[in-house]
């Protein structure tokens, strides 16, 4: 038996015992774990320093140095994410539907926990506790494959969280994690058919693509994020520029942060100037279109490749329309189906825009920054799901379930 398969049988065992603990023991497990990321905290800081010291050295991006890096801040926001987990209602055993049909039978629907989740991501960290805090309560064993980027810090979080679980009575083996980064252990897992229910890939476009191309495990496509904020011909400009400045350059490595601004032509001259300013406050990089170049001094020529690119750095694209019809056909055409968003003083331009462009979540007039579970008042996830079947937008712990019926009769036959 394989590495990978082994885990995979680990993982399968361990998961019968999490389904049937009760939601007490759940909640116990995510305790311990909280405490357990306070307590090691300096141990897990220091492992991440050589996961750090590497990136720089083989010339990561800040930005993506940013999604690596751990701090005492970062971990405590790991352990409060798990408490804050504590406080959600159970997912598991809800009625979510049932009825009686007239031959007596009882029919109940609940929900039950999807089984072994196998969770493929790049380089932050956070993405261990928090997928395994969120797995954990929703009764789910989970195999983590983390990136070479953050191995260490990857190994350090999960074994702290392993000896957690195991002081709260449950097998180590729910968490699961992938020691070997090589191309290949992603390949086993996303063929581990028997063992793996589902796959969640958290990554930069390549990553999920190469998953779902890949993968004979069902997946749920999460991350990839070229989110676009259009600029309406009535828009108010400070409003624009403070909403494009913050989507963009608040935390330009995540999924919900705007990589490209689309304008109303009749906008260029009044808005434009205003929202190029605001970002050269950090130093964007602003690539556009030849009507927004000669609009605005320094703006770099765009190329076709500019429109469909998750650039998670401080670089931004500006492509120039003359209706909301066309921002509409050019959002949907370059979208990867994440969030956009619309700046507009107009109501009917609003709805239009929000019933035609096909995303996971589409704003009027605010930054496609709040695209997170917690924002959404649901609590922590594991991903912005951008798919269709199964669950879109934030993947939190409902999204984490599946149903079954049971079903009660007194002899009835058909």
């Amino acid at each position: 038996m394989s590495y990978i398969s082994e885990l995979g049988e680990r993982a399968k065992k361990a998961k019968s015992v999490l389904a049937s603990a009760s939601g007490e023991t759940r909640n116990k497990a995510l305790y311990e774990i909280a405490k357990a990321l306070r307590e090691n905290a300096e141990k897990i800081i220091e492992a991440n320093r050589i996961d750090v010291e590497k990136g720089k050295e083989n010339g990561l991006t800040p930005s993506l140095i940013d999604r690596l890096s751990l701090d005492e801040g970062r971990i405590e926001g790991m352990a409060k994410g798990a408490e804050d987990i504590i406080a959600l209602a159970d997912p598991i055993g809800r009625a979510v539907g049932g009825a009686t049909r007239p031959n007596g039978l009882r029919i109940e629907k609940v929900s039950v926990p999807l089984g072994v989740i196998g969770v493929i991501y790049e380089a932050r960290p956070n993405v261990t506790a928090d997928a395994a805090a969120l797995c954990i309560k929703s009764g789910n064993a989970v195999i983590l494959r983390g990136g070479k980027e953050a191995i260490n810090s990857n190994l350090a979080i999960a074994g702290v969280m392993r000896e957690a679980v195991k002081k709260a009575g449950l097998p180590e083996d729910v968490i699961c994690f992938v020691e070997d980064t090589s191309r290949d252990s992603a390949k086993e897992l996303m063929r581990l058919n028997g063992y793996v229910d589902v796959l969640i890939p958290r990554g930069g476009a390549g990553l999920i693509k190469s998953v779902v191309e890949n993968s004979s495990v069902p997946v749920i496509e999460t991350g990839a994020g070229n989110c676009h904020i259009y600029i309406d011909e009535t828009a108010d400009a400070k409003m624009a520029a403070d909403i494009v400045f913050n989507a963009k350059t608040s935390r330009p490595s995540v999924c919900n942060a705007c990589e490209s601004l689309v304008i109303h032509s009749a906008a260029l001259e009044r808005v434009l100037p205003g929202v190029c300013e605001k970002l050269r406050e950090k130093n964007v990089e602003i690539r556009g279109d030849e009507r927004a170049a000669n609009t605005v001094e320094g703006i770099i020529p765009a190329t076709d490749e500019d429109w469909g690119k998750e650039y998670l750095d401080y670089i931004i694209s500006v492509k120039t329309v003359d209706s909301v019809e066309e921002a509409i056909e050019h959002i949907n055409r370059y979208s990867t189906g994440h969030s956009e968003s619309i700046i507009t003083c107009d109501f009917a331009s609003a709805m239009k825009f929000q019933q035609q462009v096909d995303s996971a979540a589409v704003y009027v007039n605010a930054s496609t920054r709040f695209t997170d579970g917690g924002e959404f008042g649901f609590g922590a996830e594991i991903g912005i799901s951008t798919q269709k079947l199964h669950a879109r937008g934030p993947l939190g712990l409902s999204e984490l379930t599946s149903q079954k019926y049971i079903i009660s009769g007194s002899g009835q036959i058909r």
